[in-house]
This record gives structure tokens, sequence and C-alpha cells, in this order.
């Protein structure tokens, strides 16, 4: 199936209702085969898709479960990875973003997946390189492929997500995947629906889509599906952040909360469980389609 699709994946934003539905329709695929192929099914060889293509993963934050599933994916798919270690690079003598990415493009990079703590630093590279980009995540801004693993789990669930309620609850200001999701789920004809204290609500973020609930009863009423967004340790000691207990007690999501709302528990219990089973299968479709965008060598 031929994808209309563009060369870098940035965001969510900026992709169509067709693009998303394509890229999950292909994922499902894969994971289609790949249950067959566990259950002693001959298995279909998706290595020269990507053979004969280098795939750097560049991450200037820590990650275990987005730089794992793309590297896993990309070698899936026939490529060659190149892990790239910031402390052992010419990062840690003062070489700019800019300089590094160009290096790399240089070398023969086909696609470049970036993960920065500056929001629009995976822009900044594709204006820079030949390569395509993948944004694996940038500041608060976007985290695109958390966004598709999770519209993926919610659509195996139901079938579609036309109609359906989405409650994202906790920290909104902070989290790019809360905005990935919104732009993703709104796109696919789900209502969203972000809750979280008053001081992690962005001002204004009903313009990208969502509704916003002001306590936890009013985000759970009505929902389909919860999605808990982790609270980080270390900005705890936020000044915008109530304490742990305060926080627990009136945001937490709970086995006791779900039960007041069981409209929304088991969809919740399956969304988390299958979002583990999906990540690598909605990342092999997003190698494929930016890396086979790239010029050739």
């Amino acid at each position: 199936m031929a994808l209309d699709f563009p060369k870098h994946l940035l965001e969510l934003e900026a992709l169509t209702r067709p693009q998303i539905e394509g890229l999950l329709s292909l994922a499902a695929r894969f994971k289609r085969e790949r249950a067959r192929a566990r259950g002693g099914e001959a298995q279909t060889d998706r290595r020269g898709l990507l053979r004969g293509r280098n795939v750097i993963t560049l991450f200037f934050e820590t990650s275990t479960r987005t730089r794992s599933s793309f590297e896993v994916a990309a070698k899936a798919l026939g490529a060659d990875v190149l892990i790239f270690q910031k402390d052992a690079s010419s990062v840690a003598k003062g070489e700019s973003l800019e300089d590094t990415v160009r290096n790399l493009d240089a070398i023969g990079a086909d696609a470049l997946v970036v993960r920065h703590p500056a929001a629009g630093a995976p822009r900044l590279v594709a204006r820079a390189v030949r390569a395509s980009v993948i944004n694996a995540g940038d500041g608060a801004h976007e985290h695109p492929t958390q966004g598709l693993l999770d519209a993926l789990s919610l659509r195996e669930r139901w079938g579609t997500l036309e109609g359906k309620t989405v409650a994202i609850v906790g920290d909104i200001a902070h989290s790019r995947v809360a905005r990935s999701n919104i732009h993703c789920l709104s796109k696919l004809g789900a209502h969203v629906r972000v809750g979280g204290p008053s001081t992690l609500i962005p001002s204004g973020i009903e313009k990208l889509g969502c509704t916003v609930a002001r306590s936890l009863r009013e985000a759970l009423t009505g929902a389909d599906a919860v999605m808990a967004l982790r609270i980080q340790n270390e900005r705890i000691a936020d000044a915008r952040l109530p304490g742990r207990r305060d926080y627990a007690r009136t945001w937490g999501l709970t086995a006791r909360t779900i039960s007041v709302h069981p409209r929304c528990s088991s969809s919740a219990t399956a969304t988390s469980r299958l979002a583990w089973r999906c990540s690598v299968y909605c990342r092999r479709k997003t190698h494929e389609s930016c890396a086979s965008a790239a010029p050739p060598r």
C-alpha cells in the first residue's frame, strides 16, 4: 500500500487523517504477521524494506522503550543501525547540533531518529540534512510515535475511535505525549478531554482540539478510556506542582477511582496492556515511510 507521506515525521499535528490511518493499518498488518509467526506459521520476511539503508538514533535524553523499539524495528526491516553516543561524540567538546547532524548526513545517514530536550530540535535537524528525520520526542512539543501507538492500541480495542471519549489526566503542561495524542485522536474522530491541577493545564490548550476537566470525576465521567501521564519525580519540587500526597489524593488514578466509572475501566486496562505490545509495529512503518523518502546514496 503506497502512502502519500511526508519526508519527515516531526509532528502529528501536520498529518492528515488518511495518513494516520494508513500508518495504523500497516502497523496492524505487521502485528498480525508477527502473531501468525509466533503461532508456527511461516513468517513474512520484511528485511528487504530497509536493506541498504542507514538509520542513526540520536538521543540527547535518556530512553529505554522508545530507543530500543526504534533500533529493534529498524533491524527487523533490514536497516543498518548506528547508535549515536552523545557523551562519546564531539558534542561533549562543544560541537553544535547542526554540525553534528551534517556530519552524520555526510557519511550516509538515510534516516535520523532524534530525541532532544529542546522543542523544535528535530525540525532544525530536518532543515540541515538530506536524510529523513523522525521526531522521537522534543521537549514539551510532541512525541509522534507514542501518539501513533496509543491510537493503535485503542483502535485494536474498539475498531474505530469515531465518537469515543478519551481522557488524558496528569501533567499536561510538560507532556509532549498529551499534545501528540490530542492531535492524533481528535483527527481520528475521538473527543479528547484533559484534566489535571490547574497549574499544569496550559492556557488555551482547548485550541488544540480538546476540552478541559476541572476534577478527576469530571475527567472520567463518560470516558471510554483514560490515559494517566506520569508525574516525573524531578518535577515534584516545581512550585506549580502540588505535593505528592495531595496530587495522588485528588488526581491519582487508582482501582477505586476507576471503579466509580465502569465504562472506562476495562478500556483503560486494555490500553495499558496493548501499548507495550504495539509500540514496535507503529515505529516499523514510520521507519519504512520516512527512510524510503530519503534521497538515494
